[in-house]
């Protein structure tokens, strides 16, 4: 049975008591010695043969306990590392988990210096900075996220008390993997596991409503999972709105047209993004895809041959497969679709990789962080890293959502452009939800990512209105951001007072047409509104500026952040529209930066400028 959390560990017998197990054995034989009115009796050669054995087990005993005694035991005091108050909404408390059922636990240990890492990430990401450019080599990266062989020696040597083995399961070896039942993890984290049933789903998991660690081990053990993070899923594939009657498609679009139906042509008009074929066989665009959402080649050639007809309709993806995932051509996704369409659509000729992320996954975030930990793995990671996906931030717990920020960090530093859509719920979340504060998205929250919002229309775009924005809860502002975002704060006033943090970091940084995208589903064409759209837009557009960075000898770009918040001038400000939720009209898109469509919408051949082309 588990003790409850905060208790100390319980302490070995005292010398007293042990002394006091062998006296029943002592006092008889003293007996024999003491009174003379009993004279000794007379013993069998038998019995004399045990009395001998009796007497030597009982010195060897005595021995062992002398040794146990002369070693000091330090009682370790455990403190409660995570706890929820209650079970999430959605799931109900089935019982105790069955003590037999194994967990495959994940071990996060703190990073050997990760404030250099980030410094890293800054300098190299900072235009006019001396390192800008420099990206950090696998090898630089790890040697700065590793685990201190203290506090792995540490870890290590508290599972080993509990005769539990770990195994590295990142490329730096700060997570550990163990696989321990149900019954072993109650006793090495004083929790109680039980079975939790989604009620909407019927899905069943095993999780504990509190963990404690070792205090000793505070220092070292960042966080163990799965412990008090229940499963969630990301927010994704928009909906499909299928084309009436049979549409002359075209692949010419003059920009009043895009208002009504978005192409790949309607990006190079509104952006000014080239149709020249990409060169450099290195720079490689990767392309997330998560829950059973699987890129279709039949459709892209379907999506090429009416709307890039100046390219090969046989110009395809590779598919790189994590977690199980699959490469199924049977069952075409939306969101898939319309991210490999858009990135073989638009960034001509960049080499397009779909990851496929399945289920088979226990990072707590639907493998958010093991394709992460998958491409730092890499000799060479992508020069950008797009993910039309998203968490609403109060669904995770600060912990699993700061680690997998700074497996960010790790990645921007090796040299990748990591872009994530907004959300669509406006202020309250991924999707329009009821809600009483505003509800901000995760990863677009982290400070190493870039956030891309919504637009709509044309000469002059305007702010869709379900492009999420707003403040995050977990993570503070950025340096990069601070002076627009106290800009936009001034001017606000005491609008929307008390419904967000209005000292966290700001999203998004910038953002792109997002409504009527024509993609092909299942042999057949519609259009699809989104972020989701966005944000593959906005990663070819800088996918094709590394392209032209590489040729000529540069780094690709990298971190983006800092250069976006630097060169406002390379973006069209978006200056009305708003993002309404939660029972507000949300927030205001106006002159600068704001949290509705951040800087405003890209400008190619400014970029190129500010990249040094």
């Amino acid at each position: 049975m588990a003790r409850a959390p905060g208790l100390i560990s319980p302490r070995p017998p005292s010398r007293l008591a042990l002394y006091r197990s062998l006296r029943p054995l002592k006092w008889a034989q003293d007996a024999s010695q003491k009174s003379p009115a009993h004279p000794p009796r007379s013993f069998s050669p038998r019995s004399r043969s045990l009395a001998v054995a009796m007497v030597r087990l009982t010195l060897t005993f005595a021995s062992l306990v002398s040794v146990a005694c002369a070693t000091p035991f330090v009682a370790r005091t455990m403190h409660v590392h995570e706890r929820r108050d209650n079970v999430p909404s959605g799931y109900v408390k089935d019982g105790p988990a069955p003590a037999d059922h194994v967990l495959n636990l994940r071990l996060a240990l703190a990073q050997n210096d990760f404030s250099a890492l980030e410094d890293k990430l800054y300098a190299v990401s900072t235009p006019g900075n001396a390192e800008y450019g420099q990206h950090l080599s696998k090898e630089e990266v790890e040697a700065l996220v590793a685990p201190s062989s203290d506090s792995l020696s540490t870890v290590k040597s508290w599972l080993s008390s509990h005769s539990i083995s770990s195994d590295p399961i990142s490329p730096a070896g700060n997570w550990l993997g163990i696989n321990i039942t149900v019954e072993q993890a109650n006793t090495l984290l004083d929790a109680d596991y039980a079975t939790f049933t989604h009620q909407s789903t019927g899905a069943q998991t095993v999780r504990t409503l509190s963990y404690s660690i070792p205090a000793d081990l505070k220092s070292h053990l960042n966080l163990v999972h799965p412990t008090v993070a229940f499963p969630v899923k990301p927010f994704g594939a928009p909906k499909f709105k299928k084309s009436s009657g049979s549409r002359n498609l075209t692949a010419s679009a003059a920009p009043a047209s895009c208002a009504n139906v978005f192409t790949p042509t309607c990006s190079q008009e509104l952006y000014g993004i080239p149709a020249t074929p990409a060169t450099q066989s290195t720079n490689r665009l990767a392309v997330s895809g998560f829950i059973d959402q699987w890129a279709n080649t039949a459709d892209l050639q379907s999506f090429l041959a009416a709307l890039r007809p100046d390219i090969p309709d046989t110009t395809t993806f590779t598919v790189e497969l994590i977690d199980g995932g699959q490469n199924n051509q049977d069952e075409p996704g939306i969101e898939a679709n319309l991210d490999t369409q858009y990135t073989v659509g638009i960034a001509t000729k960049v080499p397009i990789e779909f990851v496929s992320v399945g289920e088979d996954n226990s990072d707590g975030i639907d493998g958010f962080l093991d394709i992460i930990n998958q491409l730092l793995g890499e000799a060479d990671t992508p020069n950008v890293l797009t993910t039309s996906y998203s968490f609403n931030e109060p669904d995770l717990p600060f912990s699993i959502a700061n680690e997998l920020c700074n497996a960010y960090a790790q990645l921007g530093a090796r040299g990748t452009s990591i872009l994530f859509s907004s959300g669509d719920g406006g202020v309250s979340g991924g999707q329009s939800q009821s809600c009483s504060t505003f509800v901000p998205t995760f990863p677009s929250t982290c400070p190493f990512v870039t956030s891309v919002g919504g637009t709509t229309g044309v000469n002059p775009e305007t702010a869709v209105d379900f492009s999420s924005g707003g403040f995050s809860t977990l993570f503070a502002i950025p340096s990069y951001q601070a002076a627009d975002v106290s800009s936009f704060l001034s001017k606000l006033g005491n609008t929307n007072s008390g419904k967000f943090n209005r000292t966290g970091r700001a999203f998004p940084d910038l953002a792109a047409a997002s409504v009527n995208f024509e993609i092909a589903f299942g042999g057949e064409f519609g259009t699809v509104d989104g972020t989701s759209c966005s944000t593959p837009l906005t990663a070819s557009l800088f996918s094709l500026i590394d392209d032209q960075l590489v040729a000529a000898g540069k780094s690709p770009l990298g971190f983006l952040n800092p250069l976006i918040y630097a060169n406002k001038q390379a973006f069209t400000d978006i200056t009305s529209g708003d993002n309404p939720g939660c029972g507000t009209n949300g927030f205001t898109a106006g002159a600068g930066w704001d949290p509705v469509t951040g800087v405003g919408s890209p400008i190619f051949s400014a970029l190129r400028t500010v990249a040094g082309l």
